[in-house]
C-alpha cells in the first residue's frame, strides 16, 4: 500500500511498483479506490469501472466504480425483499427508502470498502498494489473493518439471544425464525469477509505500507501525525519514500535565484526528514523531467525506485 497526502505521487509509485514486479514475472494487480483516481491517465488506458484490465503481460489495473457498486447494492436489497416476502413488486414507500439510503455519503464509502474486501479475499495475484486515497479517507477505510466488526458482533449477539425466546414459540413462528436465521447467516458471512480482509491488510508478513512524502514542512508534519494514527490500526508501516528530489548538482550551475532558494529549502528539509525518520527512508526519487504517463515514463520511474532491471 502507498499512502500520503494528495498529489505527492502515490499513484505514480503504485503504477511503477506494479510495472517492476510484473517485469520480474509476478502476476500483479494495481488498484485504486479513489473516485479521483488517475491510473487511467498514468497508463493512458480507460480502465475505470471495467474490472481488472491487462496493461502488459502479468500486470492488471483496476479503478473501482463506487456508483455502480451502490446500484448493485440497491438491486440486491430489492431482490432480497421480493424473495423474503414473496412480493412481485417493491412497494413505492420502500423503493423511496432504498433510493434515499443510496444517496447517503456513507453508502459510497461502504460500497468501496466492500469492493476492496472482494478484491483482497478473492485472490488470484502474487502481489496487490493498493493505491490508497488521501490520508484522512485512508484512515476511514482502515478503521471501517473494526467498526463493522464491532457492529456485526453486537447485532449477532442480539440475534442469538433472540433465538432463545424464539424456541418458546417455535411452532407458531417457524417460518419467521427461518427468515431471521437467514439474516443471521448473512451477518456472519459479512463478518467473516471483513475479518479475512482486515487480517491480510494488517499482516506484517504479507503486507507493507509505504508513506510518500516530499521535502516540505507541512508534508513532513502531516506525515508524522498520520504515521501515529496508522499505527493505532496496526497497519504494518515499512518505511518512507521521498519524492521529487531536485539534483544537488544544480547548485554549481548558473540557475535562477528562485531555483537556488528551492534547493536550499530542500537541503534543510531533507536533513529534517533524515533526523525525524531516521533509518526508515527507503528511497529518494528524483524529480522527473516530465509527467509520469505512459509505459516509457513508468519504466523510468520504476528504474529510479528499484534500480535498472531487465
Amino acid at each position: 500500500m502507498f499512502g500520503g497526502k494528495g498529489g505527492l505521487g502515490k499513484t505514480t509509485f503504485s503504477a511503477a511498483t506494479a510495472y517492476y514486479l510484473a517485469k520480474q514475472g509476478k502476476r500483479v494487480l494495481v488498484f485504486s479506490v479513489d473516485p479521483q483516481a488517475s491510473l487511467s491517465d498514468i497508463f493512458k488506458k480507460d480502465i475505470f469501472g471495467k474490472g481488472p484490465v491487462e496493461i502488459i503481460p502479468n500486470l492488471y489495473a483496476q479503478e473501482i466504480d463506487a456508483d455502480r457498486r451502490v446500484r448493485e447494492y440497491q438491486q440486491e436489497i430489492r431482490q432480497k425483499i421480493l424473495d423474503m416476502y414473496g412480493m412481485e413488486k417493491i412497494p413505492e414507500e420502500i423503493e423511496s427508502y432504498i433510493q434515499a439510503a443510496a444517496a447517503e455519503p456513507a453508502m459510497e464509502e461502504s460500497a468501496i470498502f466492500d469492493e476492496v474486501v472482494d478484491i483482497v479475499v478473492k485472490g488470484g495475484y502474487d502481489y496487490y498494489i493498493y493505491d490508497l486515497v488521501p490520508l484522512g479517507h485512508a484512515l476511514y477505510y482502515l478503521s471501517m473493518a473494526s467498526v463493522y466488526d464491532a457492529w456485526i458482533d453486537k447485532i449477532t449477539s442480539l440475534r442469538e439471544q433472540m433465538r432463545e425466546y424464539d424456541q418458546v414459540a417455535a411452532v407458531m413462528r417457524r417460518e419467521k425464525e427461518l427468515d431471521e436465521d437467514a439474516i443471521l447467516n448473512e451477518l456472519l458471512y459479512i463478518k467473516d469477509r471483513i475479518n479475512k480482509s482486515s487480517n491480510i491488510l494488517t499482516d506484517k508478513k504479507k503486507t507493507a505500507f509505504f508513506f510518500v512524502l516530499t521535502a516540505e514542512e507541512m508534508v513532513i508534519k502531516d506525515t508524522m501525525k498520520a504515521a501515529e494514527l496508522f499505527a493505532k490500526f496496526d497497519v504494518p508501516l515499512s518505511g518512507y519514500i521521498i519524492n521529487r528530489v531536485l539534483p544537488a548538482e544544480l547548485r554549481s550551475q548558473n540557475i535562477p535565484e528562485y531555483l537556488k532558494n528551492r534547493l536550499e529549502m530542500q537541503e534543510h528539509y531533507l536533513k529534517v526528514i533524515d533526523r525525524d525518520f531516521s533509518g526508515q527512508i527507503l528511497a529518494s526519487v528524483p524529480e522527473m523531467e516530465r509527467d509520469v504517463t505512459g509505459l516509457a515514463m513508468i519504466e523510468e520511474m520504476a528504474s529510479a525506485m528499484y534500480g535498472n532491471f531487465a
